[in-house]
């Protein structure tokens, strides 16, 4: 039975008044982030990386939550960076060239701020994640989407290349694939994305939020030290070579068998019961 879910807002200032722009809900042990900025598409805004960045900072330190959720409210996850706001950017004096790089910056500190969180974020992707969505869904540990959903970094179709976008994508499917929607700034389907790596699934739409609370609720159920460790070290390992990798993983498994509820598991696995973990 799951525990009523716990509501609460992180309100940003748009045009005078107050809005939610993060909607967040705690289930048990998971939450869920929905970006709340239908009429922008979810668009990465100031404030809406300024209201990730601040949630996820402080998701990080909370020992309640062992797994994140990402969706958009409307009709799409995300439509990337807010281009009115970029092109109000080019008012200043340098022509924007601050601006645009302070952007980029905040939007790469949200990035790495979720592969460094202790616990595993799945993006729940709906309508269209485009450009620097894109990246946001490639970034994400993994990633849940309905069929019909589309993805694209089709920056280069309004003459701007996804720089940024291509490198979380490059770093989930094959370069040559990930170069062809880079330069061609086609979208592919949610069954495309599964073939390529870009998304672990593809579900029915209207199923969506089913199956991403049960991938979530499954990995919730794992031993939260564990997956900590282990989502630090898949990381980190991916920057070494081969004997390195193996090393420092060594290492993250000698880290995780110090745990005393990790002695529990196996001590469990081999007396065939179910594990009584403290932690």
């Amino acid at each position: 039975m799951f525990s009523p879910p716990l509501c609460t807002r992180v309100a940003a200032t748009k045009e005078g008044r107050k809005m939610a722009i993060l909607e967040i809900t705690q289930r048990d042990a998971v939450t869920h982030i929905m970006m709340n900025s239908p009429e922008r598409l979810n668009a990465l805004s100031d404030e809406m990386l300024a209201a990730l960045q601040k949630t996820l900072d402080k998701l990080a330190k909370d020992p309640t939550c062992r797994v994140i959720t990402i969706s958009g409210a409307g009709k799409a996850f995300c439509a990337g960076h807010d281009l009115r706001q970029m092109q109000a950017m080019r008012q200043n004096t340098d022509a924007g060239a601050a601006a645009f790089a302070d952007l980029f910056a905040r939007c790469t500190d949200v990035m790495m701020r979720i592969q460094s969180m202790p616990q595993p974020v799945i993006a729940q992707v709906h309508g269209i994640a485009t450009a620097a969505g894109c990246q946001l869904v490639a970034t994400c540990d993994m990633a849940v989407a309905g069929h019909g959903t589309r993805f694209g970094v089709n920056g280069v179709n309004i003459g701007l290349f996804c720089s940024t976008p291509m490198v979380a994508l490059s770093r989930n499917i094959a370069p040559k694939k990930a170069f062809e929607m880079l330069t061609t700034g086609d979208f592919i389907e949610a069954d495309r994305a599964e073939e390529l790596g870009l998304i672990n699934r593809a579900v029915p739409a209207e199923d969506l939020a089913a199956h991403t609370a049960a991938l979530a609720d499954q990995i919730a159920a794992k031993l939260g030290a564990a997956v900590k460790i282990g989502k630090r070290a898949f990381y980190e390992q991916l920057a070494l070579d081969t004997a390195a990798a193996y090393a420092h993983t060594g290492a993250a498994m000698v880290e995780n068998l110090a745990n005393a509820d990790t002695a529990e598991g196996m001590q469990a696995f081999i007396e065939k019961r179910a594990p009584d973990w403290k932690h």
